[in-house]
């Protein structure tokens, strides 16, 4: 198939295959004619680089899924490199979580110190302010 159409299918456009395939991701295979040919495992490729990218991993961590297939493998998670991404973008998450909760915990202690004021300055008390932009 052509570039056109492996674009359609794939859900992306023809600038984003030439992309990839400057990036090595995509064979760079021409037919007799000139034009770039591809087939129903290059569109397998995109689907796995789509997938991962959706799920938040960069361009780059897809490669050895990529890899992968390209080797042969049924999925392109079967193999020891992509396993090894897997493992790194699930420890990026639990510290991305960590964070996540600590500032969670923190806008709970404001907005009970807040509530505690704004309920104990009811008629004329002092004016509500706020602590994490320092201004009243």
């Amino acid at each position: 198939m052509r570039i056109g159409e492996l674009a359609e299918r794939a859900g992306t456009t023809t600038r984003t295959l030439r992309y990839y395939e400057s990036r090595g991701l995509l064979p760079a295979r021409r037919a007799e004619n000139g034009y770039r040919s591809y087939d129903e495992g290059d569109l397998r490729l995109l689907q796995q680089i789509r997938t991962l990218q959706d799920f938040g991993f960069d361009l780059e961590e897809t490669r050895p899924f990529v890899d992968c297939l390209r080797a042969g493998h049924p999925a392109g998670d079967s193999c020891p490199a992509s396993l090894a991404v897997y493992r790194r973008k699930l420890d990026e998450l639990d510290a991305l979580i960590g964070q996540l909760r600590s500032v969670r915990a923190e806008v709970g202690v404001q907005l009970a110190r807040a509530e505690l004021e704004a309920s104990a300055g009811l008629p004329g008390g002092p004016a509500p302010r706020c602590e994490l932009g320092g201004q009243p």
